[in-house]
């Protein structure tokens, strides 16, 4: 049975372009022919956060790429997304993009860390983390990481926890705002 809708490859290789015009790069389209109407979701990533106005350009030009195509079926529903907060750091381009973000840590050797990611290249990260009653740096290969989360946080990071990630800007913001 044919389902009227594109491949996953030919999603990517339609969109691909536009979406980097854009400064995103589609992370993983899924395509679900059993949803009523069937659906598409495109999710994209880039070094900036996918704002919803960008969301719904990148929606627009996609749909029109997609109309376009002769074998995609009149109704559909197109959703571009963000990879979401709980999508595991795999690559270096992730934790590049977390920057200033607070994470979980599994190490290969199973030990456990929490800290803010800063600066991430050559095949390492810098981590933020308590030492006592301050903040050290500690530079993480990459390839001794087994998982890695983006945490939610409900309040926000030190300025000095920003400052050693490398955020000094946002740091001085945040004391700004808060009078200190």
């Amino acid at each position: 049975m044919t389902t009227g809708l594109p491949s996953q490859m030919q999603v990517i290789e339609l969109l691909g372009g536009e979406f980097a015009r854009a400064g995103y790069e589609i992370e993983d389209v899924v395509i679900d022919s059993a949803s009523r109407p069937p659906r598409i979701t495109v999710i994209a990533d880039g070094d900036t956060a996918l704002d919803l106005d960008t969301v719904a350009a990148l929606s627009r030009s996609a749909s029109t790429l997609l109309d376009e195509l002769d074998n995609v079926g009149d109704r559909y529903v197109l959703e571009v997304s963000s990879p979401g907060v709980e999508r595991p750091l795999t690559s270096e381009k992730h934790f590049r993009r977390a920057r200033g973000r607070k994470v979980q840590l599994k190490m290969s050797d199973g030990a456990e860390l929490t800290g803010r990611i800063g600066e991430t290249r050559d095949g390492a990260t810098a981590l933020v983390v308590r030492q006592g009653r301050t903040w050290t740096v500690r530079q993480i290969p990459l390839a001794d990481i087994a998982t890695a989360v983006v945490q939610v946080e409900f309040s926000p990071p030190t300025p000095a926890e920003l400052e050693l990630a490398g955020m000094a800007e946002m740091g001085r913001a945040r004391g700004t705002e808060a009078g200190t």
